[in-house]
């Protein structure tokens, strides 16, 4: 029998239940627990650790319940403040410790505001709607103690949040379906590079091909990170009326995209030997080194038996080529995309004419070759950058 998936409640679901039971303590009511109604309709029972009174009103501390959801803030305490404000005031939301501050274009709030997203901010003026009216203006301070190094483990350094978490949450309901949640948080780079005045960006898979970028000198602003959802991210660009996109990573990732695979995890699709494979054939490979490419546990090992064949460089290149018109034709010709494939200690394998022409907009000119370089980083920069 399947186990059913508990359900949690975001940071923002925190927030607000901390806030609702400050304010109730603040009237002379104590709380242990909220019912807090989300914003899509759920009603969430959250437990409330502790409230105080401040000096001018008080304070609450939630912690923080992701249910089956993998979330890195399970367990961490969310704390909310509130002042009271004169009615018909402008509301007032202040990052506390642990909670970011946005410091880039292109998100839903500007640069300057506390990183607490408008649904929490939604949520927190109801429930005080509803116990003050809806005349009540606040100022409300979310911390999250330890958020800052969490943070770290987040997309936010790359989308421009400094100082720790962001508060979030759409309807405040934390459901067990981490994938969708990860595809959504991938997003907004595509937003933040544009506003920062890319049109055409550089899709990488990780941190690997991020690091590869940059010491290309590739601009790390226009750099945005796919993980596994390639076919997703080009979905999202298409949509996003993005110019062009250049897939920049590792021969194991774009290897699958040559092969039409669009979500690269290799738990759904994993055809990278037999897609080298198939292609090294078609250049003449021995059936001998085909089975060794088959069998083969890592792309590297599969690269170094096109190396000794001669082949590695024209196999990479057919591979660029392919990766980039299967990558086009997946959102039926929106964009072009330009393809580059490196090894994971930065050596280029191979490169479409897009890939070309897009590295010329960012100043990057890349000459080819017919063998790979198996000298320094240093020397490779040397004999393929002018």
């Amino acid at each position: 029998m399947t186990k059913e998936l508990r359900s949690g409640y975001t940071t923002g679901a925190c927030a607000a239940a901390g806030l609702t039971a400050a304010l109730k303590f603040r009237l002379g009511e104590k709380v242990e627990e909220v019912k807090l109604n989300a914003l899509d309709g759920t009603i969430l029972t959250i437990p409330v650790a502790e409230v105080i009174g401040t000096e001018k009103g008080a304070a609450a501390k939630v912690i923080k319940f992701s249910g089956d959801d993998p979330d890195i803030t399970n367990g961490t305490a969310v704390i909310t403040e509130f002042e009271p404000l004169e009615v018909g005031s402008e509301w007032q939301f202040v990052a506390g410790v642990g909670v970011g501050r946005i410091t880039k274009p292109g998100l839903s709030l500007p640069p300057g505001e506390a990183a607490i997203n408008p649904g929490p901010r939604q949520m927190m003026r109801r429930a005080a709607a509803e116990i003050l009216g809806e005349d009540a203006a606040l100022k409300v301070t979310v911390s999250i103690p330890g958020g800052e190094e969490l943070a770290k483990r987040t997309l936010n350094p790359i989308l421009g949040i400094e100082g720790g978490l962001s508060v979030i949450g759409t309807t405040g309901v934390l459901r067990p379906m981490s994938e969708e949640a990860f595809k959504n948080s991938l997003a907004p780079q595509i937003d933040v590079a544009k506003a920062a005045g890319f049109e055409t960006q550089i899709f990488v898979p990780g941190k690997i091909g991020a690091r590869v970028a940059a010491e290309w000198g590739l601009p790390t602003a226009a750099v945005v990170q796919t993980s596994n959802f390639v076919g997703f991210m080009l979905e999202q660009a298409a949509e996003k009326k993005l110019e062009k996109v250049l897939l920049f990573g590792h021969l194991g990732k774009l290897a699958k995209v040559a092969a039409g695979v669009f979500h690269t995890h290799n738990r759904i699709g994993d055809g990278r030997m037999e897609t080298i494979a198939a292609y090294g054939a078609a250049e003449g490979l021995a059936s001998e080194k085909v089975r060794r490419v088959l069998g083969a546990a890592t792309t590297e090992e599969a690269l170094a038996v096109l190396e000794e064949a001669g082949l590695a460089a024209k196999v990479c290149q057919d591979l660029a080529e392919r990766a980039g018109e299967r990558a086009r034709r997946y959102v039926f010709g929106a964009i072009s995309v330009g393809v580059c494939i490196v090894t994971l200690d930065g050596k280029i394998l191979g490169v479409n004419e897009e890939a070309k022409k897009i590295g010329e907009v960012f100043g990057w000119k890349y000459r080819p070759k017919t063998q790979i370089n198996r000298g320094t980083d240093s020397e490779q920069h040397q004999t393929e950058t002018k």
